[in-house]
């Protein structure tokens, strides 16, 4: 009888409820107007910068193309998950379809495993810029900067399908998903059985995915810094360390909320700050980089200045 219940369960399911930031009706409001004045915020700042950067001929440099597509993958990044979040905000139901749900966790890891690689390939080259710039024109050419940009999509997109796919075929005995997006460790609770090998499974490809990336820039960025300290003058050295300093404080806030939110051990009383966290990282950062790039960067500031009208 018991076995039967949960096949019957299992086999009902059609969507899940997003279960969010529950409040009373008014904050559902107030949290609808807030994200939707925090969302075109993010979609005209980096929408600003890709418009500088293809604006300004001085801008068409590999770096910038780099930050160019970066804000339009941050862009993607914020609406995987925002709008829907929006809609439920106002909605009393708040269900979100089963296919809905697992193509919203589809295009939300790949886009943040995207970043993770965008991330590793402006570090290096930043470390061709400062540690080989006689050789950095002929080594960086458009070319290569397309071939790299390309590269990051197709293994963003092609890291996570798999166990995706795989935990959309398991049998689910619950539909409350106590988070704001369909994220695996909630989707994984409401299991009718326990998968510790696809755990274990995702655990590896998360841990590879953030690891790999992130020994790039730290080797990218160890290399720099010993370059930079041979810098005789402090006007050298300030200047390098000013065409850096902004990717380390997005490499440094993007990969402190991720490591915190999935290398961290966690429990059910957490949720709350899981929510929190990943908040942070994907829709405070969306919006924070661009600030972080225009205000540290005197070229990208002078563009945006220009392209504004300001």
């Amino acid at each position: 009888m018991k076995i039967s219940n949960t096949l019957n369960i299992s086999s009902t399911i059609t969507g899940f409820i997003l279960l969010g930031f529950p409040c009373p009706r008014e904050g559902q409001i107030l949290l609808f107007l807030l994200f939707t004045l925090l969302y075109l915020l993010t979609l005209m700042g980096n929408g600003s910068i890709i418009w500088a950067v293809r604006w300004d001929q001085r801008l068409h440099t590999p770096m910038y193309i780099l930050l160019a597509n970066f804000s339009f993958l941050e862009i993607c990044y914020v609406t995987s998950t925002v709008p829907n979040m929006l809609a439920n905000f106002l909605s009393d139901t708040k269900v979100i379809s089963f296919s809905g749900c697992f193509l919203q966790f589809y295009f939300f890891f790949s886009l943040g495993s995207t970043e993770c690689f965008f991330l590793a390939i402006m570090a290096f080259d930043r470390y061709l810029a400062i540690c080989r710039p006689l050789h950095y024109p002929t080594i960086m050419t458009r070319r290569l900067c397309t071939n790299l940009v390309v590269t990051c999509w197709i293994l963003g997109f092609l890291w996570f399908p798999v166990p995706i796919v795989v935990i959309s075929q398991m049998s689910f005995c619950g539909s409350r998903i106590d988070h704001f997006l369909c994220d695996p460790g909630p989707l994984l609770a409401l299991t009718c059985a326990r998968a510790p090998i696809m755990e274990f499974f995702w655990m590896i490809l998360s841990s590879l995915l953030l690891f790999i990336p992130f020994l790039c820039i730290i080797v990218s960025y160890t290399l720099v810094l010993r370059a930079v300290l041979r810098v005789p003058s402090a006007a050298g050295r300030r200047k390098a360390f000013s065409t850096c300093g902004s990717h380390l404080a997005v490499v440094s806030l993007f990969y402190g909320s991720v490591m915190v939110m999935y290398l961290s051990p966690t429990s059910e009383h957490e949720s709350g700050m899981q929510k929190l966290v990943t908040l942070f990282y994907s829709v405070g950062t969306p919006l924070i980089n661009p600030v972080i790039y225009s205000l540290r960067n005197k070229d990208m500031k002078y563009a945006l200045q220009k392209f504004l009208g300001i």
